[in-house]
Order: structure tokens, then sequence, then C-alpha cells
């Protein structure tokens, strides 16, 4: 059997490869929340649009309104009415509409509508923090919330390719950018109190609590029959404050419960969450299943340095190569071979 000398190395390397390449590594074990982790539970069949959750969202995190716009300088409103029609560096929270049909009842499918609200869904193993190459994000040991240090961030913007939800959003308009994120207002909740959006939303549409017990209240929410009155919290889970409201019907399921491993930030609407927008990202956190295949690739760095040691074996042989070229080229001039004839 002819084998060149390219061929050789080749299969040489693979081989070797084979042979020392580490077995894979366990699946590293889903993250844990603490015992204290907080969230929010959003019920889109309370929410009738208001928008006070953005308002109140803007103003707490000291975010510019709407653009100074041509047809609100006209009626002398500029700045009065947030016109970005998604989460952007100016939004970290944001109200959508789903209508379909006529849109003539709400929280039904067909010929219904649906409000909804994006904003950080603050997963218990996020992908952003797995992406991240210098810790900018971090999850608080104590209430979970995924928080974000500008100081320590160098723009790479990884965060919003690992996001499955694309909630990460960067200042591309500014001299010195950074990442904007819902980060459950933290300063409110270090202070006992609770996030702006919740604060402000009269119907109890989003609602603050401890994360176990926000799941309770999910659940009992979709054992209740279409046309009862129930009592709803608002505001906070453990408030005294309630209101009474005429059940519409829950599609069965609480988004965010086992999405990309759980999240903080859960959702309940009458129409099924992908015609709301919200994307079908699978029980398991990705960032799980990249951290393995990492660790496979570099237990040990024994594949890196097969890599290093390839790359450097094939340059000294092509060096070398063209070293015995270049000799034999010389020896061959006219030049040469006179010199051999005079010796």
């Amino acid at each position: 059997m002819n084998i060149d000398r390219r061929a050789f190395f080749k299969i040489a390397a693979a081989g070797a490869a084979t042979a020392l390449c580490p077995a894979p590594a366990a699946a590293r074990p889903p993250k844990e929340l603490p015992p204290e982790a907080v969230g929010i539970l959003y019920d889109a069949t309370l929410c009738i649009g208001c928008k006070a959750c953005e308002v109140a969202c803007k103003a707490e995190n000291d975010m510019p309104m709407a653009h100074d716009t041509p047809l609100e300088r006209a009626h002398g409103v500029a700045g009065t009415w947030d016109a970005d029609n998604d989460l952007n560096s100016r939004t970290m929270t944001k109200i959508k509409v789903y209508t379909s049909g006529t849109a003539a009842v709400k929280d039904r499918e067909e010929d219904g509508f649906s409000f909804i609200k994006r904003s950080c869904m603050h997963c218990v193993d996020p992908n952003c923090i797995s992406a991240c190459p210098v810790s900018a994000l971090t999850k608080d040991p104590f209430t979970g919330v995924v928080r974000y240090n500008p100081d320590a961030c160098i723009g790479c913007r990884y965060c919003q390719l690992a996001c499955p939800f694309n909630i990460p959003k960067f200042e591309y308009d500014k001299a010195f950018p950074k990442i904007v994120k819902c980060q459950l207002c933290p300063d409110r909740l270090a202070a006992g109190g609770i996030p702006a959006c919740c604060d402000a939303c009269p119907t109890g549409a989003s609602l603050f609590g401890r994360l176990p017990d926000l799941l309770t209240e999910a659940h009992r929410r979709l054992t209740f029959k279409p046309g009862e009155q129930q009592q709803y919290p608002v505001r906070r889970l453990d408030g005294d404050e309630q209101r009474k409201a005429e059940v519409t019907g829950y599609h069965p399921k609480v988004y965010g419960e086992t999405e990309s491993g759980g999240t903080q930030y859960l959702m309940m609407a009458g129409v099924p969450f992908d015609k709301l927008g919200l994307p079908p990202v699978g029980d398991t956190s990705r960032a799980q299943l990249s951290e393995t295949i990492q660790h496979t690739l570099y237990q040990g760095m024994v594949a890196p340095t097969l890599l290093l040691g390839g790359l450097v074996f094939a340059v000294y042989r092509r060096t070398h190569a063209e070293q015995e070229d270049a000799s034999e080229g010389e020896e061959s001039t006219p030049e040469a071979r006179e010199g051999r004839r005079d010796e």
C-alpha cells in the first residue's frame, strides 16, 4: 500500500488523539436554588395592559422614555408614550400583546387576545453566567437573582448569544456601553421592599414572593374553573392585599417551572405560550450541557496538549523539509557544481 507523508501524519495524529483523549466527563448536576430564592409570578389573565409596570421600571432604573418623535412633538406630548416594541437597552420590562382573528375575547387563542410581559427570567442555572468569561454576571447566593456588574464586563456580549430567551441587551449607542437586563430592583429588595413592576401593578398580574410559594400559588390557580370568582393576592404573595376576579381559564402549564432548568420568573396565561412568543427551550439548561463538553475537552489538559503538540510537530516537519529542499536546490546550481570541480 502506498501512502504519502501528509496522509501518514494525518492518520498518526488521529490515532494518537483517539488513544489519549480523556473519557467523557460526567454531566455536572443542575444548579440548585438557595432556600430563600425569590421571584415573580406573572398572570396574563389578570393583566389589563396598562403598562404601569413599564413606567415604574423605567423610573426606578432612571431609564429614558420613548424617543422624541415628530408625532409626539405635533401633539405636545413628547416623551409621554413609550413606543418601543420590545426589550432594548432602554427597556427592561415590556408588555406585548397577542391577537388572533377578531380579537374579540381576552385570553382566548382563536379570535381572542392576550397580554404577555417580557423581562429577565432569572434562570436557576443561567446560560448567561456560564458563557460570561469574566464573571460580570453572577447569581445572588441569597435571592437567586441574576445580577450584573458593569465594572467587570468586557463587552463581549456572549451573554446575549447564550440566553435562550433573548433578554440581555447591549448599549450600542453609548461611548462606554454596558449590558442591560432586569435585576429585580436589588436596592428595593435589600430594604425589604418588592420590585417596582410588582409594586405598581394594580391587578396582581405581577406578583412577588418566595419561589416555592409562587409555584404553589400557580398550581392553585390551575385548579380554577372558568367563570368562577376567585381571590387573588396583589403585589406580594405574603401581603394582605387581595382582589376578587372572574377566572377566564388557564392554559395548563406554568411557564418557567421547568424551562431551561427552571426560572424564577414564572408565567401563566389563557393562551399557549408559543403563541405569546415564548420559546420552547426544553427542560435542561444549555449551561449544563456546554460545561460538560468543555470539561471533557479540557480534562487534564490532554486534548489541548495533543493539539498543540501536533501543530508544533507539523510546523517543524514542514520547516525542516523546506530547508532540505532549499539546500538541494543550492547544490544543483552551476556555481555549486563549479566549486565542487575546483575542489
